[in-house]
């Protein structure tokens, strides 16, 4: 455990814990301001992430999502200033009868009602009084049901992995499986276990961060990536059960959290037992030019909804040294994993949870990179030492030599081994040069299967040299994140964003894509899902 400093007492790296504490309350100080921001807006996605808690469902024959339709016509006729919990549920007891709205089954109704809305046949209003009062209870009630089904895949987590158990040791074996067909993704991911993944990723169809709707049903038609949808989640998560009770421990899934619709895909994820969600505060703000106010507002509530289904989250630091220089812009990476924290501790999220993302990136013609890259690995690790970490292979400088590229792989899971990395991603000797075949794969894991097991527990015996290279190395970048931490306190994150601080990229507030979808809250803004999901991070329990 670590001390109050948030550093091991007597750590490998001889921090001092005066800097650290420094070092957090810089990232707490410039965090708050934009906590504050998030709290006065609210999004389309999340007020579509609201409904789909509420048990909506579904598509129209244009393959375009009930929610989307019903978020639409609300905003249409009253704004979202109010939020879509208040006009729907009043729209519900007006169309149904009262007795809809103590219904047990308000899902269906509210569907119903979104299948109306798009039609033409109902119109939305902000009630008052009594009817307010009615509204807001069966609001509270429908979500109140969608976050008790959350409640229990979380529990059937818990017990699957006390029946099978978790790996016999770290980091976890992290691997990707992207044909674009659920359907062949399934036994690729099913092999992938058995030749001893602990985690299968599913990416993205390229481009799906950017569109502003959840697709439905499964597919098999995406392009670099496969499409993430719920029904797709649960066929990959059935799949990996079965494979969870074939190898005798719980096989984990990650997907992705993130783009325009991470506040429905954090609900999704919870309602069909994701384990690992990646979600960073600025990932898509930097690489996806999305708004960051949209963004900062998606990730608070989404991280919200992850703390309360036990989802681990991986951010995406690693994505900056694919710009930046490994070297030279390192201490940005360590101010990134600063705010994640600090972000998702506000949210609600625990130690255990924090999959904070770094990498392998240090040019390998570099003298002494082996070194620095140790020295960057090891200062993660001692800073979050309650954190599973996410440690990323060699990409960048992938040059298509696969005889280098796979011995990079093996600089890079020696470092994981070395420092303590909790989720290691396994790197591909083909990485940046086409899409890894099947026998790549299997190279790859018997790269990190030789190193993992050779190695052994050579952790415990790896002490840099008191006032050594390593030693300085972390030093020098904890002090030069605490300087750029000053300066992000001074002229504002979101400021500091704006001039391209963090992967070289400029992203100012007023711009970015989904900003149309950003609103200010009302006086009388109503939000079931934050109420219920704040009231249960206070109490620690399940307060719907």
């Amino acid at each position: 455990m670590s001390d109050g400093d948030g550093v091991r007492p007597g750590g490998k790296l001889g921090l001092d814990p005066v800097l650290v504490r420094r070092a957090r309350e810089l990232a707490r100080r410039a965090g708050e301001p934009v906590v504050e921001l998030a709290r006065r807006h609210t999004t389309v996605s999340v007020e579509r992430a609201v409904l789909r808690l509420a048990g909506v469902s579904g598509a129209d024959p244009d393959g375009i999502p009930w929610v989307n339709r019903l978020v639409d016509a609300v905003a249409a006729d009253v704004g979202l200033a109010y939020g879509v919990a208040l006009p729907v549920f009043d729209a519900v007891v007006r169309e149904f009868g009262p007795a809809a709205g103590r219904s047990g089954d308000l899902g269906a109704a509210v569907t119903l009602l979104a299948q109306k809305a798009a039609a033409g046949s109902v119109r939305f209003e902000v009630p008052s009084g009594r009817a307010a009062r009615s509204a807001r209870a069966a609001a509270r009630r429908a979500v109140g049901a969608g976050l008790r089904r959350i409640d229990r895949r979380r529990a059937e987590r818990e017990r699957m992995v006390r029946r099978y158990g978790d790996p016999p040791r770290r980091p976890w074996i992290y691997l990707i499986v992207a044909t674009g067909d659920i359907y062949e993704d399934i036994p690729q991911a099913q092999t992938a276990a058995r030749a001893g993944a602990d985690v299968i990723a599913v990416i993205r169809s390229t481009g799906q961060s950017l569109l502003d709707y959840v697709p439905e049903g499964a597919t098999r038609e995406g392009f670099a990536g496969t499409y993430a949808t719920q029904e797709n989640f649960r066929l990959m998560r059935a799949a990996l059960d079965e494979s969870s009770r074939e190898l005798g421990r719980y096989v984990r899934l990650t997907n992705y959290a993130s783009g325009l619709c991470m506040p429905e895909m954090a609900v999704l994820a919870g309602l069909e037992r994701l384990d690992m969600m990646l979600n960073d505060s600025m990932y898509g703000i930097l690489f996806r030019d999305i708004n960051p106010i949209r963004t900062f507002v998606d990730q608070r509530f989404s991280r919200q909804v992850h703390a309360r289904a036990g989802i681990i989250i991986n951010t995406g630091e690693d994505n900056y040294l694919t710009t930046a220089d490994a070297v030279a812009d390192a201490h940005t990476v360590t101010v990134s994993q600063l705010l994640n924290e600090y972000f998702a501790h506000e949210a609600g999220l625990a130690d255990w949870q924090l999959g904070l993302g770094h990498a392998f990136e240090i040019d390998p013609d570099l003298p002494e990179s082996f070194r620095l890259e140790l020295a960057h690995a090891l200062l993660a690790r001692e800073l979050f030492p309650n954190a599973p970490l996410k440690w990323m292979p060699p990409t960048r400088h992938m040059t298509g030599d696969v005889f280098r590229g796979n011995l990079l792989d093996g600089f890079f899971n020696l470092a994981g081994t070395l420092t303590g990395q909790g989720i290691l991603l396994v790197g591909m000797m083909t990485e940046a040069v086409m899409t890894p075949w099947l026998s790549d794969r299997d190279i790859a894991l018997q790269n990190v299967r030789y190193v993992l097991g050779a190695a052994g527990g050579l952790h415990e015996d790896f002490v840099p040299a008191p006032g050594g290279f390593i030693q300085r190395r972390a030093h020098t970048v904890l002090a030069e994140a605490v300087t750029l931490l000053e300066r992000i306190v001074d002229e504002g994150l979101l400021t500091a964003i704006g001039a391209g601080t963090f992967g070289i990229t400029r992203r100012p507030a007023d711009r970015g894509r989904g900003l149309e979808g950003v609103v200010a809250r009302a006086d009388g803004y109503y939000n079931p899902a934050t109420e219920l999901l704040e009231a249960g991070s206070r109490t620690g329990g399940d307060a719907s």
